[in-house]
């Protein structure tokens, strides 16, 4: 388990650093039309909804401790972890594509937004290795470690999916 940790570390280090330099290095494309993609954030905003609302059930359902609690659970993490996968797969286009989103609002709003937005950027850093480790110790079947690390890993999880939406709702509204 301990290989299989570290393997999964520096593959979410990998991960983690190739949006470090997709954010903060490189440019979008000048040549393409923008409002082709218009449609990226608020996909990656349901996206989010989703795997926030895949979580809390997956929560629910496994501590229903019923016959068909563990099956029901595993069906719904996995569909909270295809819906990350997909946002992760559409932030990214959408970096690719268009750039940074700038915020604009002004006053008590302005603070407000980017304490969200770095505790959501601190988090989903946190939350990629958490997630991955989390899922293999369930894939597994070491479910030991597989709840040891769930219980640090759901609160994370739901916040990044959560503040995910808020920070598109900001985004748009102000």
């Amino acid at each position: 388990m301990k290989t299989a940790i570290s393997i999964i570390c520096a593959i979410s280090a990998v991960i983690i650093l190739f949006l470090f330099w997709l954010i903060y290095f490189q440019e979008a494309p000048e040549s393409l039309n923008v409002g082709a993609y218009a449609f990226l954030p608020a996909m990656n905003a349901v996206l989010n909804a989703l795997s926030a609302t895949f979580v809390v059930m997956g929560l629910v359902a496994i501590k229903a401790r019923r016959s068909w609690s563990r099956r029901v659970h595993g069906s719904l993490m996995a569909l909270a972890t295809v819906a990350s996968a997909l946002f992760l797969v559409g932030y990214i286009a959408h970096h690719t594509l268009n750039g940074d989103s700038i915020f604009t609002g002004q006053g008590w709003v302005r603070p407000l937004y980017f304490t969200i937005l770095i505790t959501h950027i601190i988090c989903s850093v946190v939350v990629v290795p958490l997630l991955l480790i989390t899922l293999f110790a369930a894939a597994v079947k070491r479910f030991d470690v597989h709840m040891k690390f769930a219980r640090i890993t759901y609160p994370i999880w739901l916040y990044v999916s959560v503040t995910g939406v808020l920070v598109f709702v900001f985004l748009r509204l102000m």
